[in-house]
């Protein structure tokens, strides 16, 4: 009987952050989303309680909504189709996106970028943003280090589309299993990544904090809740 074959783990050579989570704490904005989705709903006669908001959230969390905005906006709707489209439509609105100012800066993950920079690692983007988000990063300092800054703005591709990462790691000159994602999804960051081969980190943080997998396949490498333990676990699976 021959010996089996032990296939060591590529090396890592990039690693790809989602924007909202890791890099953009997104406190205010969510807030702001919470309270636009609020009066979207009370503009069409359907009051909104804290609780029922709360819900409404968990469903969307639970249920791996691609839209969680949606999937909220629908379930306290009641299920009334045309209530919940044009509550929507209203949430959606350019005024809403306006108020929400610039990248909320997440402490120390500037530092850490460059850091993961200086070692070598080729740096990137698996975000569904607007294109409006590069010159927010540039302002921050990161756009920088980032040598693939493409987001879903720019070709159409949506996580959990794999096309975005595989579009990333050809950018970045890389296979998936040469790079670690960190995003604070399972369904949207964590899974995709999983199926490419990728080595994953979740950042449990914001509206996706409790999301938890659905099976095995599903589970990241690390999980982690501070700018420090994402530090300690990326030396960990760098360090092969």
């Amino acid at each position: 009987m021959a010996a089996p074959t032990h296939v060591a783990p590529a090396i890592v050579r990039a690693v790809l952050f989602d924007v909202g989570g890791p890099i953009d704490t997104e406190v205010i904005s969510e807030q702001a989303n919470d309270a636009a989705i609020c009066a979207a709903l009370e503009a069409e006669g359907v009051s909104v309680t804290a609780d029922s908001l709360a819900a409404a959230n968990a469903y969307a969390v639970e249920t791996f909504a691609p839209d969680a905005y949606a999937s909220i906006i629908w379930r306290l709707s009641g299920g009334n189709a045309e209530v919940a489209r044009r509550a929507y439509s209203r949430f959606h609105s350019e005024d809403r996106l306006a108020v929400h100012g610039g990248i909320e800066l997440r402490p120390g993950i500037a530092q850490l970028i460059a850091t993961l920079h200086a070692q070598g690692l080729l740096l990137g983007l698996a975000a569904n943003q607007p294109l409006r988000i590069i010159a927010e990063l540039d302002r921050c300092g990161i756009g920088r280090y980032l040598a693939h800054r493409e987001v879903s703005g720019h070709h159409g591709y949506r996580k959990p589309d794999v096309r975005l990462f595989l579009r990333a790691c050809e950018h970045l000159g890389v296979e998936p299993a040469e790079c670690i994602m960190v995003g604070d999804r399972i369904d949207n960051d964590i899974a995709p990544a999983n199926r490419l081969g990728m080595r994953t980190i979740l950042f449990r943080t914001g509206r996706h904090f409790a999301q938890q997998p659905r099976s095995f396949t599903e589970l990241p490498d690390a999980e982690v809740r501070t700018v420090e333990e994402l530090t300690a676990a990326l030396g960990v699976l760098t360090a092969g």
